[in-house]
């Protein structure tokens, strides 16, 4: 009775075209919706150093730094310096002939005298007979010259009982000279006084009652 089902069963397969081999592939169904993300995995290994990057722009300058001393200190002394020197140019304004040279003015009324009423002039005004410091400054003076008079006192003289040329009125030693040829004059006994010439060089007279320009300094 089995046999005769199966060979039934055979007979209907093969006569409706039913195969045992599979059949051909269906098309693609619909792409599902996708699952929960996975729990994260462990970190690789480091890469290698990359090379440096371009240099960044530079920064605002940092607080100054006062060896020592408050920033306050050193606004306070250069409001000083600026208060100081608006009140120099003030005094210096009313004056024939003014240079200024770093912080030093030199002024003149273009008067001529004797050394010691130089002297005097300049300590009348609160001012110091000048005395030029550097090149530069020795330099300016003689442009005060003019076309007849072309000497001016400078702020070093000698007294015997002094000895030297080597320091100032107020015996401060001098940093900067520009004697002439054989200048200082050692030979002279008594009062001798230093005149500025028109090629800038430095020269002693015994005849301080001369007449040459009065320059003053501040």
């Amino acid at each position: 009775m089995r046999m005769f089902l199966l060979f039934c069963v055979l007979c209907l397969m093969t006569s409706t075209g039913y195969s045992q081999d599979p059949g051909p592939r269906g098309p693609p169904g619909p792409r599902g919706v996708p699952g929960m993300p996975g729990p994260p995995g462990f970190a690789g290994p480091s890469g290698r150093t990359g090379a440096p990057g371009l240099p960044g722009a530079l920064g605002r300058p940092g607080p100054a730094i006062f060896c020592g001393r408050d920033l306050s200190d050193s606004i306070s002394r250069d409001l000083g310096t600026l208060k100081n020197s608006h009140a120099k140019l003030e005094l210096a304004i009313n004056y024939d002939f003014v240079r200024r040279v770093g912080q030093k003015y030199f002024v003149s009324y273009k008067e001529r005298d004797s050394f010691s009423r130089a002297v005097e002039f300049c300590s009348q005004r609160n001012l110091e007979l000048a005395l030029p410091q550097n090149e530069e400054e020795n330099n300016i003076l003689t442009q005060f010259f003019g076309d007849d008079y072309k000497t001016a006192w400078i702020n070093v003289n000698n007294n015997k009982a002094e000895g030297n040329f080597e320091a100032d009125m107020k015996k401060r030693p001098l940093t900067f000279t520009k004697w002439g040829e054989e200048q200082p004059d050692r030979s002279i006994q008594d009062t001798g006084c230093t005149m500025l010439s028109e090629n800038g060089v430095w020269r002693v007279t015994p005849d301080c009652f001369l007449n040459a320009y009065i320059i003053c300094q501040m």
